[in-house]
Protein backbone atom coordinates (compact mmCIF):
# COMPACT_ATOMS: atom_id res chain seq x y z
CA UNK A 1 0.00 0.00 0.00
CA UNK A 2 2.87 2.37 0.80
CA UNK A 3 4.39 2.06 -2.69
CA UNK A 4 1.11 2.83 -4.42
CA UNK A 5 0.62 5.92 -2.29
CA UNK A 6 4.07 7.41 -2.88
CA UNK A 7 5.01 9.59 -5.86
CA UNK A 8 7.18 7.82 -8.45
CA UNK A 9 10.44 9.68 -7.54
CA UNK A 10 9.99 8.67 -3.89
CA UNK A 11 9.38 5.04 -4.86
CA UNK A 12 12.65 5.14 -6.78
CA UNK A 13 14.43 6.59 -3.76
CA UNK A 14 13.07 3.81 -1.54
CA UNK A 15 14.23 1.15 -3.99
CA UNK A 16 17.70 2.70 -4.26
CA UNK A 17 18.07 2.79 -0.48
CA UNK A 18 16.86 -0.81 -0.17
CA UNK A 19 19.32 -2.03 -2.79
CA UNK A 20 22.23 -0.03 -1.43
CA UNK A 21 22.79 1.64 -4.79
CA UNK A 22 22.16 5.09 -3.34
CA UNK A 23 25.60 4.86 -1.79
CA UNK A 24 27.26 4.32 -5.19
CA UNK A 25 28.46 7.40 -7.07
CA UNK A 26 26.39 8.34 -10.07
CA UNK A 27 28.35 7.55 -13.20
CA UNK A 28 27.73 8.23 -16.85
CA UNK A 29 27.73 5.00 -18.81
CA UNK A 30 29.73 5.12 -22.03
CA UNK A 31 28.71 2.73 -24.79
CA UNK A 32 31.74 1.39 -26.63
CA UNK A 33 31.16 0.38 -30.24
CA UNK A 34 33.36 -2.61 -30.98
CA UNK A 35 34.13 -5.14 -33.68
CA UNK A 36 35.37 -8.42 -32.22
CA UNK A 37 36.19 -11.96 -33.24
CA UNK A 38 36.49 -14.92 -30.84
CA UNK A 39 37.64 -12.77 -27.91
CA UNK A 40 34.09 -11.47 -27.68
CA UNK A 41 33.70 -14.51 -25.33
CA UNK A 42 35.32 -12.35 -22.67
CA UNK A 43 33.24 -9.21 -23.20
CA UNK A 44 29.94 -11.11 -23.46
CA UNK A 45 30.51 -12.90 -20.16
CA UNK A 46 27.86 -11.67 -17.65
CA UNK A 47 30.45 -11.17 -14.87
CA UNK A 48 32.65 -9.10 -17.18
CA UNK A 49 29.64 -7.07 -18.29
CA UNK A 50 28.84 -6.24 -14.65
CA UNK A 51 32.47 -5.32 -13.89
CA UNK A 52 32.62 -3.05 -16.93
CA UNK A 53 29.33 -1.42 -15.98
CA UNK A 54 30.77 -0.73 -12.54
CA UNK A 55 33.48 1.30 -14.29
CA UNK A 56 30.98 3.07 -16.53
CA UNK A 57 31.33 0.99 -19.73
CA UNK A 58 28.84 -0.87 -21.85
CA UNK A 59 30.29 -2.67 -24.89
CA UNK A 60 28.15 -3.12 -28.00
CA UNK A 61 29.76 -5.81 -30.16
CA UNK A 62 29.58 -6.39 -33.90
CA UNK A 63 30.75 -9.96 -34.38
CA UNK A 64 32.95 -10.95 -37.31
CA UNK A 65 36.15 -12.82 -38.14
CA UNK A 66 39.56 -11.28 -37.42
CA UNK A 67 40.61 -10.79 -41.02
CA UNK A 68 37.15 -9.47 -41.92
CA UNK A 69 37.55 -6.88 -39.16
CA UNK A 70 40.81 -5.67 -40.71
CA UNK A 71 39.48 -5.65 -44.27
CA UNK A 72 36.23 -3.77 -43.60
CA UNK A 73 35.60 -0.16 -42.69
CA UNK A 74 35.87 0.54 -38.95
CA UNK A 75 34.91 4.20 -38.89
CA UNK A 76 32.50 4.93 -36.06
CA UNK A 77 33.99 2.25 -33.80
CA UNK A 78 35.90 2.82 -30.57
CA UNK A 79 37.79 -0.47 -30.52
CA UNK A 80 38.39 -3.46 -32.74
CA UNK A 81 39.64 -6.72 -31.27
CA UNK A 82 40.87 -9.28 -33.79
CA UNK A 83 42.06 -12.57 -32.30
CA UNK A 84 45.66 -12.34 -33.47
CA UNK A 85 48.47 -10.01 -34.36
CA UNK A 86 48.33 -10.19 -38.20
CA UNK A 87 44.89 -8.56 -38.39
CA UNK A 88 45.89 -5.97 -35.78
CA UNK A 89 49.00 -5.16 -37.80
CA UNK A 90 46.89 -4.61 -40.92
CA UNK A 91 44.75 -2.10 -39.05
CA UNK A 92 47.73 -0.36 -37.43
CA UNK A 93 49.50 0.05 -40.77
CA UNK A 94 46.44 1.43 -42.53
CA UNK A 95 45.78 3.93 -39.74
CA UNK A 96 49.45 4.97 -39.67
CA UNK A 97 49.37 5.65 -43.42
CA UNK A 98 46.35 7.90 -42.81
CA UNK A 99 48.24 9.64 -39.98
CA UNK A 100 45.71 8.31 -37.47
CA UNK A 101 47.75 6.11 -35.10
CA UNK A 102 46.15 3.64 -32.73
CA UNK A 103 46.92 2.34 -29.25
CA UNK A 104 47.39 -1.41 -28.76
CA UNK A 105 46.60 -3.45 -25.63
CA UNK A 106 47.42 -7.11 -24.96
CA UNK A 107 45.35 -8.18 -21.93
CA UNK A 108 45.71 -11.95 -22.42
CA UNK A 109 46.92 -14.69 -24.74
CA UNK A 110 45.58 -18.07 -25.86
CA UNK A 111 47.49 -20.71 -27.84
CA UNK A 112 46.15 -22.32 -30.99
CA UNK A 113 45.28 -25.98 -30.29
CA UNK A 114 43.76 -28.91 -32.14
CA UNK A 115 40.65 -30.04 -30.33
CA UNK A 116 39.56 -33.64 -30.75
CA UNK A 117 37.86 -36.53 -28.98
CA UNK A 118 39.52 -39.23 -26.90
CA UNK A 119 39.05 -42.08 -29.39
CA UNK A 120 40.71 -40.07 -32.15
CA UNK A 121 43.56 -38.97 -29.87
CA UNK A 122 44.16 -42.60 -28.90
CA UNK A 123 44.19 -43.70 -32.55
CA UNK A 124 46.86 -41.08 -33.25
CA UNK A 125 48.76 -42.20 -30.14
CA UNK A 126 48.75 -45.85 -31.27
CA UNK A 127 50.03 -44.65 -34.65
CA UNK A 128 52.93 -42.85 -32.94
CA UNK A 129 51.74 -39.43 -34.14
CA UNK A 130 50.49 -38.22 -30.76
CA UNK A 131 51.78 -38.70 -27.23
CA UNK A 132 49.93 -38.44 -23.92
CA UNK A 133 51.12 -35.59 -21.74
CA UNK A 134 51.77 -36.50 -18.09
CA UNK A 135 48.80 -36.37 -15.73
CA UNK A 136 48.50 -37.16 -12.04
CA UNK A 137 45.60 -39.56 -11.82
CA UNK A 138 42.71 -40.08 -14.21
CA UNK A 139 42.76 -40.09 -17.99
CA UNK A 140 44.84 -37.51 -19.84
CA UNK A 141 43.11 -34.47 -21.30
CA UNK A 142 46.19 -33.26 -23.18
CA UNK A 143 48.40 -34.76 -25.88
CA UNK A 144 51.27 -33.46 -27.95
CA UNK A 145 50.93 -33.90 -31.71
CA UNK A 146 53.86 -34.41 -34.06
CA UNK A 147 52.86 -31.98 -36.78
CA UNK A 148 55.25 -33.43 -39.34
CA UNK A 149 53.82 -36.94 -39.01
CA UNK A 150 50.25 -35.65 -38.85
CA UNK A 151 50.64 -33.78 -42.14
CA UNK A 152 52.47 -36.76 -43.65
CA UNK A 153 49.36 -38.90 -43.12
CA UNK A 154 47.29 -36.32 -45.00
CA UNK A 155 49.85 -36.52 -47.84
CA UNK A 156 49.82 -40.31 -48.07
CA UNK A 157 53.04 -40.95 -46.12
CA UNK A 158 53.00 -43.42 -43.27
CA UNK A 159 55.90 -44.84 -41.29
CA UNK A 160 58.34 -43.62 -43.92
CA UNK A 161 56.47 -45.16 -46.88
CA UNK A 162 55.04 -42.74 -49.44
CA UNK A 163 52.08 -43.54 -51.66
CA UNK A 164 50.36 -41.16 -54.08
CA UNK A 165 50.40 -37.77 -52.25
CA UNK A 166 46.86 -37.13 -53.48
CA UNK A 167 45.74 -40.29 -51.68
CA UNK A 168 45.94 -39.14 -48.09
CA UNK A 169 45.26 -41.63 -45.32
CA UNK A 170 41.82 -41.94 -43.82
CA UNK A 171 40.95 -42.60 -40.20
CA UNK A 172 39.71 -46.14 -40.78
CA UNK A 173 43.01 -47.04 -42.46
CA UNK A 174 45.08 -46.37 -39.33
CA UNK A 175 42.48 -47.40 -36.75
CA UNK A 176 43.58 -50.93 -35.91
CA UNK A 177 40.94 -51.51 -33.22
CA UNK A 178 37.95 -50.02 -35.01
CA UNK A 179 37.50 -47.24 -32.45
CA UNK A 180 36.31 -44.42 -34.69
CA UNK A 181 34.83 -45.97 -37.86
CA UNK A 182 35.41 -42.86 -39.92
CA UNK A 183 36.32 -42.97 -43.61
CA UNK A 184 37.20 -39.27 -43.91
CA UNK A 185 40.72 -38.04 -44.57
CA UNK A 186 42.92 -37.20 -41.60
CA UNK A 187 42.85 -33.41 -41.53
CA UNK A 188 42.22 -30.63 -39.03
CA UNK A 189 39.28 -28.40 -39.86
CA UNK A 190 39.37 -24.65 -39.36
CA UNK A 191 37.00 -21.73 -39.36
CA UNK A 192 36.83 -19.65 -42.54
CA UNK A 193 40.40 -19.04 -43.70
CA UNK A 194 39.39 -15.76 -45.30
CA UNK A 195 38.01 -14.40 -42.02
CA UNK A 196 39.38 -16.13 -38.92
CA UNK A 197 42.72 -15.58 -37.23
CA UNK A 198 42.78 -19.16 -35.93
CA UNK A 199 42.54 -20.45 -39.50
CA UNK A 200 45.19 -18.05 -40.80
CA UNK A 201 47.51 -18.99 -37.94
CA UNK A 202 47.02 -22.71 -38.59
CA UNK A 203 47.77 -22.05 -42.26
CA UNK A 204 51.01 -20.44 -41.11
CA UNK A 205 51.85 -23.46 -38.95
CA UNK A 206 51.24 -25.88 -41.81
CA UNK A 207 53.30 -23.72 -44.16
CA UNK A 208 56.15 -23.56 -41.63
CA UNK A 209 56.28 -27.36 -41.28
CA UNK A 210 55.89 -28.03 -45.00
CA UNK A 211 58.69 -25.56 -45.73
CA UNK A 212 61.22 -27.36 -43.56
CA UNK A 213 60.46 -25.43 -40.35
CA UNK A 214 61.02 -22.11 -42.04
CA UNK A 215 58.85 -19.28 -43.34
CA UNK A 216 58.89 -18.31 -47.04
CA UNK A 217 60.99 -15.26 -47.88
CA UNK A 218 59.66 -14.17 -51.27
CA UNK A 219 56.28 -13.73 -52.93
CA UNK A 220 57.04 -16.45 -55.48
CA UNK A 221 58.01 -18.85 -52.70
CA UNK A 222 54.89 -17.99 -50.69
CA UNK A 223 52.57 -18.48 -53.68
CA UNK A 224 54.10 -21.86 -54.51
CA UNK A 225 53.89 -22.99 -50.91
CA UNK A 226 50.27 -21.82 -50.59
CA UNK A 227 49.24 -23.93 -53.59
CA UNK A 228 51.12 -26.90 -52.15
CA UNK A 229 49.38 -26.81 -48.76
CA UNK A 230 45.91 -25.85 -50.03
CA UNK A 231 44.63 -29.48 -50.09
CA UNK A 232 45.61 -29.87 -46.43
CA UNK A 233 43.31 -27.01 -45.45
CA UNK A 234 40.27 -27.03 -47.70
CA UNK A 235 39.77 -30.60 -48.90
CA UNK A 236 36.93 -31.58 -46.58
CA UNK A 237 34.39 -29.01 -47.62
CA UNK A 238 33.49 -25.54 -46.43
CA UNK A 239 34.18 -24.84 -42.75
CA UNK A 240 31.74 -23.35 -40.31
CA UNK A 241 32.20 -19.79 -39.13
CA UNK A 242 32.83 -20.79 -35.51
CA UNK A 243 34.69 -24.05 -35.11
CA UNK A 244 34.64 -24.15 -31.27
CA UNK A 245 30.84 -24.08 -31.17
CA UNK A 246 30.73 -27.09 -33.50
CA UNK A 247 33.38 -28.96 -31.52
CA UNK A 248 31.52 -28.47 -28.23
CA UNK A 249 28.11 -29.35 -29.68
CA UNK A 250 26.58 -32.81 -29.14
CA UNK A 251 27.09 -33.66 -32.83
CA UNK A 252 30.62 -32.25 -33.05
CA UNK A 253 32.38 -35.61 -33.28
CA UNK A 254 30.40 -36.66 -36.34
CA UNK A 255 31.01 -33.30 -38.08
CA UNK A 256 34.74 -32.74 -37.54
CA UNK A 257 37.00 -35.14 -35.58
CA UNK A 258 39.79 -32.53 -35.28
CA UNK A 259 39.14 -28.79 -35.07
CA UNK A 260 41.44 -25.78 -34.76
CA UNK A 261 40.35 -23.64 -31.80
CA UNK A 262 41.88 -21.56 -28.98
CA UNK A 263 42.99 -23.08 -25.70
CA UNK A 264 40.75 -20.76 -23.65
CA UNK A 265 37.65 -22.10 -25.39
CA UNK A 266 38.48 -25.64 -24.26
CA UNK A 267 39.45 -24.60 -20.73
CA UNK A 268 36.31 -22.48 -20.32
CA UNK A 269 34.26 -25.53 -21.32
CA UNK A 270 36.06 -27.75 -18.80
CA UNK A 271 35.72 -25.15 -16.02
CA UNK A 272 31.99 -24.82 -16.64
CA UNK A 273 31.51 -28.58 -17.07
CA UNK A 274 33.29 -29.31 -13.78
CA UNK A 275 31.26 -26.69 -11.93
CA UNK A 276 28.00 -28.13 -13.26
CA UNK A 277 28.67 -31.89 -13.22
CA UNK A 278 31.45 -32.31 -10.68
CA UNK A 279 33.85 -33.92 -13.16
CA UNK A 280 35.76 -32.96 -16.29
CA UNK A 281 34.53 -33.77 -19.79
CA UNK A 282 36.94 -36.64 -20.43
CA UNK A 283 35.69 -37.36 -23.93
CA UNK A 284 36.99 -34.05 -25.27
CA UNK A 285 40.76 -33.60 -25.30
CA UNK A 286 43.40 -31.28 -26.76
CA UNK A 287 46.28 -31.93 -29.12
CA UNK A 288 49.09 -29.41 -28.64
CA UNK A 289 51.05 -29.15 -31.92
CA UNK A 290 54.75 -29.87 -31.52
CA UNK A 291 55.21 -26.86 -33.75
CA UNK A 292 53.29 -24.08 -32.07
CA UNK A 293 52.52 -20.42 -32.26
CA UNK A 294 51.04 -18.47 -29.32
CA UNK A 295 48.51 -15.98 -30.60
CA UNK A 296 48.83 -12.38 -29.42
CA UNK A 297 45.35 -10.85 -29.55
CA UNK A 298 45.57 -7.07 -29.56
CA UNK A 299 42.75 -4.76 -28.62
CA UNK A 300 43.09 -1.82 -31.00
CA UNK A 301 41.85 1.46 -29.50
CA UNK A 302 40.64 3.89 -32.17
CA UNK A 303 39.27 6.60 -29.83
CA UNK A 304 39.92 8.00 -26.38
CA UNK A 305 37.06 5.97 -24.91
CA UNK A 306 38.50 2.90 -26.59
CA UNK A 307 41.87 3.58 -24.97
CA UNK A 308 40.23 3.88 -21.55
CA UNK A 309 38.61 0.48 -22.08
CA UNK A 310 41.92 -1.03 -23.20
CA UNK A 311 43.68 0.24 -20.09
CA UNK A 312 40.91 -1.06 -17.87
CA UNK A 313 40.84 -4.65 -19.19
CA UNK A 314 44.64 -4.79 -19.18
CA UNK A 315 45.16 -3.45 -15.65
CA UNK A 316 42.06 -4.05 -13.54
CA UNK A 317 42.71 -7.00 -11.15
CA UNK A 318 39.08 -8.16 -11.14
CA UNK A 319 38.87 -8.24 -14.92
CA UNK A 320 42.24 -9.99 -15.21
CA UNK A 321 41.12 -12.60 -12.69
CA UNK A 322 37.89 -13.13 -14.59
CA UNK A 323 39.86 -13.61 -17.80
CA UNK A 324 41.71 -16.44 -16.08
CA UNK A 325 38.41 -17.97 -14.94
CA UNK A 326 37.38 -17.97 -18.62
CA UNK A 327 40.49 -19.94 -19.58
CA UNK A 328 42.73 -17.12 -20.80
CA UNK A 329 46.39 -16.75 -19.86
CA UNK A 330 46.18 -13.23 -18.50
CA UNK A 331 49.11 -10.86 -18.79
CA UNK A 332 50.70 -9.13 -15.81
CA UNK A 333 49.85 -5.43 -15.87
CA UNK A 334 53.36 -4.57 -14.66
CA UNK A 335 55.69 -6.94 -16.52
CA UNK A 336 53.58 -7.87 -19.55
CA UNK A 337 54.41 -11.56 -19.00
CA UNK A 338 51.63 -14.16 -18.97
CA UNK A 339 50.60 -15.21 -15.48
CA UNK A 340 50.50 -18.97 -16.14
CA UNK A 341 51.19 -19.71 -12.47
CA UNK A 342 47.85 -18.17 -11.49
CA UNK A 343 46.00 -20.18 -14.15
CA UNK A 344 47.78 -23.32 -12.93
CA UNK A 345 46.73 -22.60 -9.35
CA UNK A 346 43.15 -21.84 -10.39
CA UNK A 347 42.79 -25.12 -12.34
CA UNK A 348 44.52 -27.17 -9.65
CA UNK A 349 42.17 -25.85 -6.96
CA UNK A 350 39.25 -27.09 -9.05
CA UNK A 351 40.93 -30.45 -9.76
CA UNK A 352 41.10 -29.73 -13.49
CA UNK A 353 44.28 -31.05 -15.16
CA UNK A 354 46.72 -28.29 -16.05
CA UNK A 355 47.99 -28.16 -19.65
CA UNK A 356 51.75 -28.40 -19.99
CA UNK A 357 53.77 -28.22 -23.19
CA UNK A 358 57.17 -29.69 -23.89
CA UNK A 359 60.22 -27.45 -23.85
CA UNK A 360 61.33 -29.37 -26.96
CA UNK A 361 58.48 -27.96 -29.05
CA UNK A 362 59.42 -25.88 -32.08
CA UNK A 363 58.30 -22.25 -32.02
CA UNK A 364 56.83 -21.47 -35.42
CA UNK A 365 57.49 -18.25 -37.30
CA UNK A 366 54.71 -16.86 -39.45
CA UNK A 367 55.48 -15.40 -42.86
CA UNK A 368 55.73 -11.63 -43.08
CA UNK A 369 52.36 -9.90 -43.15
CA UNK A 370 52.20 -9.27 -46.94
CA UNK A 371 53.23 -12.86 -47.69
CA UNK A 372 50.78 -14.31 -45.17
CA UNK A 373 48.00 -12.24 -46.72
CA UNK A 374 48.90 -13.54 -50.17
CA UNK A 375 48.89 -17.14 -48.94
CA UNK A 376 45.52 -16.73 -47.21
CA UNK A 377 44.02 -15.31 -50.41
CA UNK A 378 45.34 -18.22 -52.49
CA UNK A 379 44.36 -21.01 -50.07
CA UNK A 380 40.94 -19.58 -49.27
CA UNK A 381 40.11 -18.17 -52.73
CA UNK A 382 39.21 -15.08 -50.74
CA UNK A 383 37.21 -12.23 -52.28
CA UNK A 384 38.80 -8.79 -52.23
CA UNK A 385 37.23 -5.79 -50.47
CA UNK A 386 34.84 -5.14 -53.33
CA UNK A 387 33.61 -8.72 -53.30
CA UNK A 388 35.19 -9.84 -56.57
CA UNK A 389 37.43 -12.90 -56.70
Amino acid sequence: MLASALPVPVIGLVLLVASGNLLLPLRQVVTIEAKMASKRDFFQDPVVERLLMKHGFRVHITNMGSREIAKQDYEGYDVVFPSGQPASDLISRERARANRPVLLYRPFVSPIVLATYRDYAEVLTAEGVAKRLPVSGGRPLYYTLDMRQFLDLARGKRKGVQRDPKDGYRWDEIDRNDHVRNGNKILAQTSDICEANSAGTYLGLVAFVEHGNDAPDSEAEAEQLARKIKPLLVEQGLPSSERAETYLSPDGQSIAPVSVIYEHQFLAHQIGYKAEKGATDDERVLLYPSTRFVTEPQLVALTGDGARLGELVSEDPELQHRAMELGFRARSATSGATTSDELTRFLTERKIPVPTTSSDDTRAVLPSLPLLEKMIEIVGDCPDRTGSQ
